[in-house]
């Protein structure tokens, strides 16, 4: 293992913090209001919905700075090594002129309440470092993390529209501004050394590099690995777990790298949504919509996709379309590796195929074949920032209209995420047609058996689950031949 050291090391706003005695479950909240009086984050859910902690938080990517929005309520202080921590204290300069930011939601009259004002105005912000003209969609998809009820949303936009057509040239901005100097104090906290903090029975662990985690792991076969925390952190906010060792790995670059090949795409397991989009997007365009309808900016920017998977929920919204594509996953411990098809992870509800001293260490997604129809579907009660009910996904292969391949797979419809062979079979060496189709909806009975539950009935969602093939088989068929055949149904 590389050397160790007992203390955090990282910069709030201006000034360099150096912690060496934490609860492992601190949270950044209780951090900025509690310890250092910063009031004007604000805790409205506690759970990563409401967006009034949203803070920003740069870091380094291959000696690149990057801020992102992220919950602070759901962001534990042991994952800031190395880290700008950012809050609205910091935009203005001390003379008390606001920022263009903040200004247009005065004049526009975004604010009412003002309880949700700080967290907006600070996804604001990141979308004003990010994005120089970003359009209603690019606002909007900003803003879906941030939750107000008082303004109906309208008046917020409109001043981040204003914010896009008029930004000064010269201007004080304490991050444009200060970019060099925090790059190079970052690039002074970023060493390879693995961090302890705590005894034995109450502790936090940041591995310095990916074979200090897996010797931890081998040492501490009971912690908790914390990536994204945007499930973790609900244990601790909403369900008071106590949890020791932690052991927090979204500083390691191994982890986050994404490499392309002829065969497809490889994914450090500590990827996140954010970071993916563009590369998963381009690859398989129906994952567009998905992620984006992943949480919000916030949970995007701190969710990985290999936390996603390891978690083993049966309603996470990235393994149903992921099994649908052939992924497999590598699997690391300090005793070496080994590689599975990631439907053959998931074995019951809460039980994955996975040693306690064992972390995914990447995805790999096969190309997708020229030929090829995907698609993959999220049911859910609200369009943004919601659970899934259901989660549908379709790999589809034809030969002169014969299906000669398909996979189907889906979220929330039994204890894992899982396939639908029964209905795979019944649709394989048949002509890709509306009688096939129909033949092949029954067979969903026999492949699932849902529960009933708040977010949907098991009825509901059986007769989902079958509604979604007949949507794929129309959508496959092309958008012109689609309308008509609903204008047909719809004059009977």
């Amino acid at each position: 293992m590389t050397d160790t050291k007992a203390a955090l090391r990282f910069i709030l706003n201006d000034a360099d913090v150096v912690i060496e005695a934490l609860s492992p479950t601190a949270t950044l909240l209780d951090y900025l209001r509690l310890e250092r009086r910063l009031t004007g984050t604000k805790e409205g859910c506690a759970e990563g919905d409401c967006g009034a902690c949203t803070v920003l938080i740069g870091r380094l990517h291959n000696g690149q700075l990057r801020y992102e929005t992220v919950n602070a309520c759901i962001r534990f202080v042991g994952s800031l090594q190395a880290t700008h921590v950012v809050t609205v204290e910091h935009l203005s300069p001390r003379e008390g002129t606001l920022h263009p930011v903040q200004q247009a939601m005065v004049d526009y009259h975004g604010s009412q309440c003002g309880f949700c004002t700080p967290g907006f105005i600070m996804s604001l912000y990141g979308l004003w470092l990010s994005n120089e003209a970003p359009g209603r969609a690019e606002i909007e998809r900003a803003l879906q993390g941030n939750l107000c009820r008082c303004t109906g949303y309208e008046p917020i936009i409109r001043a981040a529209e204003a914010i896009a057509a008029s930004r000064p040239d010269a201007l004080f901005d304490p991050l444009l501004s200060l970019r060099t100097d925090i790059t190079n104090r970052l690039t002074a906290l970023d060493q390879r050394e693995t961090i302890r903090i705590g005894r034995p029975d109450h502790c936090l662990m940041v591995p310095g590099t990916v074979d200090d985690l897996a010797t931890i792991l081998d040492e501490h076969p009971e912690a908790t690995v914390v990536a994204g925390s945007t499930d973790v952190g609900l244990w601790v906010t909403k369900q008071m777990r106590a949890l020791n060792p932690l052991v927090f790995i979204n500083n390691l670059s191994e982890l986050q790298r994404i490499s392309h090949s002829e065969d497809g795409i490889t994914l450090g397991a500590g990827v996140t949504y954010a970071t993916a989009f563009e590369t998963l997007s381009q690859g398989y365009p129906a994952l567009r919509n998905l992620l984006n309808r992943l949480g919000g900016e916030q949970v995007r920017s701190m969710g990985t996709i290999g936390g996603n998977i390891a978690n083993g929920s049966p309603i996470g919204d990235t393994p149903p379309a992921l099994i649908a594509l052939g992924a497999s996953i590598t699997l690391r411990s300090a005793h070496g590796r080994r590689t599975m098809l990631l439907e053959d992870f998931f074995i019951d509800y809460g039980k994955q195929d996975r040693a306690k001293n064992e972390f995914v260490e990447s995805i790999f997604v096969p190309v997708l074949e020229p030929d090829a129809r995907f698609a993959v579907y999220k049911i859910s009660k609200r369009r943004d920032e919601d659970i899934s009910a259901l989660c549908g996904a379709f790999h589809l292969v034809l030969r002169d209209n014969i299906v000669t391949s398909i996979r189907i797979a889906f979220g929330g419809m039994a204890a894992t995420p899982k396939r639908a062979p029964s209905v795979e079979a019944a649709l394989i060496g048949q002509r890709w047609t509306q009688d096939t189709i129909n033949a092949a909806l029954n067979a969903f009975a026999e492949d699932y058996q849902p529960l009933s539950d708040w977010r949907a009935s098991a009825e509901y969602r059986l007769l989902t689950a079958r509604n979604l093939l007949t949507r794929f088989y129309l959508e496959s068929l092309g958008h012109d031949v689609q309308l008509r055949r609903f204008a047909e149904v719809a004059h009977g």
